[in-house]
């Protein structure tokens, strides 16, 4: 026989009582509140959602379900939304950024196929046809010089001075931390100007090394884009991995609301956007002061997979969760 609402509120209200105690104690930092508490906190907000689903099968309209959808509401950012610890600049250097980038490999993948795999492919046809390439490639000042061969030379035109180098390393900063966190940002499309920035890249970075090739300059583009560009484009596959985590939460959010869904993909996106875009300060000044100096392509190709490696090798170990 099913059991009439004055039992059911008879029964039950010291529990929604005790819980309301704790949201009240809680302030909206579920670590103002002991180990104990905090236990307590998550049996009472169980109890108090299998206690509002069935308010809402049986009494849709009373005042008792529409308490219990109050309480429900304020007590599950508690128990969801602001579990997590703050940690110090160092912490998270030395392991929250890594983490963050291990702890969705998924997105990763996605993102390195999104960005490698029309690099290839355009490259592989500006290869075959490299005249119908050069000409695709004169609609944009960043592939039209590789297009009319001109091309930097790094031994023709090398760079020394201290003063030329900090402002061409400060240029690139800005320019690639800025696809960095446009990556990141894009996320809020749902993901898809995150896919189109990274193909997009992708794209100019394959048309580039094709044209390069077939003009017989790919020595030199190696020389020019090895020593930064492996930890670079690492940087860039993390920043559009942050991306696609925060579209894909607000497509399909699981179990969470979207909002819940959005507040934690959202933050660990910004963690690494940012993490990703304060760690390519090496490659600007790699670019500015040890590229222009004209570097052999075996001492190129060694800085820039010295420093790859170094990326990947701390994604595998920091990021690792204890």
């Amino acid at each position: 026989m099913p059991q009439p609402l004055p039992l059911f509120v008879a029964t039950r209200q010291a529990s929604w009582d005790e819980l309301d105690s704790l949201v009240l104690s809680a302030k909206g930092r579920v670590g103002r509140l002991d180990p104990e508490r905090v236990k307590q906190l998550g049996r009472g907000y169980r109890q108090a959602t299998a206690d509002l689903a069935q308010a809402r099968r049986r009494w849709p309209l009373d005042p008792v379900t529409v308490r219990l959808e109050q309480l429900v509401r304020t007590a599950r950012p508690l128990v969801y939304g602001t579990v997590v610890s703050r940690q110090s600049l160092a912490e998270f250097a030395t392991t929250g950024y890594w983490r963050r980038v291990r702890e969705r490999p998924a997105f990763l993948l996605v993102a390195a196929l999104v960005l490698f795999g029309p690099a290839l492919a355009i490259g592989g046809w500006a290869r075959a046809e490299p005249v119908t390439a050069a000409r695709v490639a004169q609609v944009s000042p960043l592939t039209a010089a590789v297009a009319d061969g001109q091309g930097r030379n790094p031994d023709t035109q090398k760079e020394t001075d201290p003063s030329i180098n900090t402002g061409f390393s400060a240029e690139i900063f800005t320019n690639n931390a800025k696809v960095a966190l446009m990556s990141y940002a894009f996320g809020l499309t749902g993901g898809v100007l995150t896919i189109a920035s990274l193909a997009f890249n992708g794209l100019l970075l394959g048309l580039v090394a094709g044209l390069s090739v077939n003009a017989g300059n790919g020595t030199q583009l190696v020389r020019l884009i090895a020593p930064h560009g492996f930890l670079e484009l690492s940087l860039i596959t993390a920043s559009g991995a942050a991306g696609l985590r925060t579209g894909w939460a607000l497509l399909r959010p699981g179990h969470r609301t979207r909002v819940e869904a959005l507040s934690v993909e959202g933050r660990a996106g910004v963690e690494i956007a940012l993490g990703s875009a304060a760690l390519l300060v090496p490659c600007g000044l790699v670019e500015g002061f040890i590229t222009p100096r004209g570097l052999s392509i075996s001492s190129a190709l060694a800085v820039g997979i010295t420093l790859g490696a170094a990326y990947w090798i701390a994604v595998f170990i920091r990021g690792r969760q204890l």
